[in-house]
């Protein structure tokens, strides 16, 4: 049976507008009958993509571009700058088509000059996958290279990036990456307040008496929400993906780290929202549960806040989990100030962040190298 690693965290921002959608408002979501705040699992993800960098090294990391044909033959000429960025850019191409990656000349504006051929859709490849790749055309040169052979070197050993959100490949699903970790849409707890700030900026050379009011203005719509954010993380789909025991142990602890980090950074410049989660709850299961059902009735703030009502709720959430279905976590651990107010035991042993990545480590070392996996 699989093992998945929930996560679990109640996070509360002020006034801000992290995602907004097209409309340029926060993004929202009905849930239990009540409109909340939202923000998308999509720019959940993205912000842990661009924290990694900080945290891997870059061959533990992928790109995402059409410009795959570019990115190769770069690296082929900066393998052996005596091959022309004609031959590097032709072999690329053959080496992807084989791979049934369909790339083609993208159009350019008159009197443009000719770029090299793209891929229709975004790819995602692993640094070190382009690295090998490249030095298997050095080494080939005009030597065609079978299907299997391009295989053997884009489609196995994924970056951590890739192996944790997969890979779909629109021209053949075969290159597709099932992704190891499923993103929820993080959701506010209580019903969204909508609230406007009307901002103007004065034109500095503009004189008082020649011009009154400001040089421009507009509005910018803000919310505060206490979120619940949710992902689990599947480490047997992990581990098939990168084929490597230690690139998993490198793979959990980034993610975990930026799981409890990482935000999106919109209108940051403006708000400044930079918090960290209320309350955090990691557990290890032989099934994902997320516990986004305790907040299908919108919480109303107490005495003591939406923090401490929300950390209850969740609390509650997981010890009825555990009651009616039997499944209890193998191990769970729980980050959570001692001021909560709140009675949260069942969602964890009490740590903190440095301990809680110790332990998980030491627990996801413990299940890999179990027979049969």
């Amino acid at each position: 049976m699989a093992t998945f690693i929930d996560f679990h965290a109640l996070q509360t921002l002020p006034p801000s507008n992290i995602n907004r959608g097209e409309d340029g408002a926060p993004k929202t979501a009905v849930f239990g009958g009540t409109r909340r705040q939202r923000i998308s699992s999509q720019a959940l993800k993205s912000a842990q993509r661009r924290d990694f960098a900080q945290i891997l090294n870059r061959e533990d990391l992928g790109l995402r571009t059409k410009q795959i044909v570019a990115e190769t033959a770069a690296r082929v000429r900066a393998i052996d700058p005596e091959i022309s960025p004609e031959e590097a850019e032709k072999w690329a191409s053959s080496a992807f088509g084989k791979a049934g990656i369909k790339v083609a000349k993208p159009k350019v504006k008159k009197d443009e000059d000719p770029k090299p051929e793209q891929a229709g859709y975004l790819v995602f490849l692993g640094n070190h996958q382009l690295d090998r790749l490249a030095a298997a055309i050095v080494e080939r040169r005009d030597t065609a290279f079978t299907k299997k052979e391009v295989l053997e070197i884009i489609d196995t050993e994924h970056a951590v990036d890739v192996s944790l959100f997969g890979r779909m490949i629109a021209d053949d699903a075969a290159l597709n990456v099932d992704a190891a970790v499923q993103t929820a849409h993080a959701l506010g707890v209580s019903e969204a307040a909508p609230d406007f700030d009307f901002y103007t900026a004065v034109d500095d050379f503009t004189k008082a008496e020649e011009e009154t009011g400001a040089g421009m203005m507009g509005t910018i719509e803000m919310m505060s929400s206490t979120f619940y954010r949710y992902a689990t993380l599947n480490v047997d789909q992990l581990l098939e993906n990168l084929g490597s025991k230690e690139a998993v142990m490198r793979a959990v602890d980034a993610y975990a780290r930026t799981f409890i980090l990482s935000l999106p950074t919109g209108y940051q410049n403006s708000f400044a929202a930079h918090t960290l989660p209320d309350l955090v709850s990691v557990a290890v299961r032989k099934r994902p549960v997320s516990y986004i059902n305790a907040y299908e009735k919108a919480v109303a703030p107490d005495e003591r806040g939406t923090i401490a009502a929300a950390s209850e709720a969740m609390a509650d959430e997981a010890s009825k989990v555990t009651e009616l279905y039997g499944l209890a976590p193998e191990r769970s651990w729980l980050i959570a100030s001692d001021a909560l107010e709140a009675d949260v035991d069942s969602l964890g042993q009490k740590t903190g962040f440095a301990e809680l990545l110790s332990q998980l480590e030491e627990q996801v070392r413990s299940l890999i190298n179990q027979d049969g996996k």
